[in-house]
């Protein structure tokens, strides 16, 4: 055990990679993987269950929130071919393969950047932000970082995040609808629910 997290900055762990392919909106998708990220040997069923709920705009500037190797930018930049899709993570080996396989699946209109939380993209707004956020990092963590992404929400922009109900992402959803004014589900699956919150237009 080298006491490495999903969500540490430079993952220790011998290399062992790993190639699968999922079937994501109804596409094909090559994921490559190592030791030390999140979900190495599929995309799981959070993730999964959120990229298929997404309303994605055709167009708009995107960021995929602890992008991990990167399935939810990838999908939301083979759906959207006018948009811009930034992702950040952490994890410099979950940046690294996110940026290989951005390559491995012809995706030209998405950049990976390393970092913590929304550093990397602080000048920038988006249209929507994506976020299977960091629960084992502990609550005040992800709330932080929640309210950060919704700060950087251009005007009418949409926050979707996943969760466990086990977890206490309902518990999280009242407390972003307090924050915020509003949180809605909008799916639910084998334990898992995903919440969009939207910020008032001008």
């Amino acid at each position: 055990m080298t006491g490495d997290h999903y969500f540490s900055p430079q993952p220790q762990a011998d290399h062992r990679y790993q190639r699968f392919q999922e079937e994501l909106r109804g596409r094909e998708f090559t994921f490559i993987t190592d030791e030390g990220v999140f979900s190495k040997k599929r995309v799981d069923p959070g993730t999964r269950l959120l990229i298929e709920s997404i309303a994605v705009p055709e167009e708009g500037s995107f960021l995929d929130l602890g992008c991990g190797y990167g399935p939810i930018g990838i999908v939301l930049g083979s759906l959207a071919p006018q948009a811009v899709i930034h992702m950040v993570d952490v994890n410099s080996r979950a940046v690294e393969l996110a940026r290989r396989n951005l390559g491995e699946n012809g995706i030209t209109n998405a950049r990976v950047y390393w970092g913590q939380g929304l550093e990397p993209v602080q000048d920038r707004t988006f249209n929507l932000i994506a976020c299977n956020p960091p629960y084992r990092a502990g609550r005040q963590v992800v709330l932080s970082l929640l309210e950060e992404a919704y700060r950087a929400l251009a005007p009418g922009g949409q926050l979707y995040i996943v969760g466990r109900t086990r977890q206490g992402v309902k518990t999280l959803a009242g407390l972003l609808r307090e924050m915020f004014g509003n949180c809605r589900e909008v799916a639910k699956q084998g334990g898992y629910r995903v919440y969009v919150v939207e910020k008032d237009a001008l």
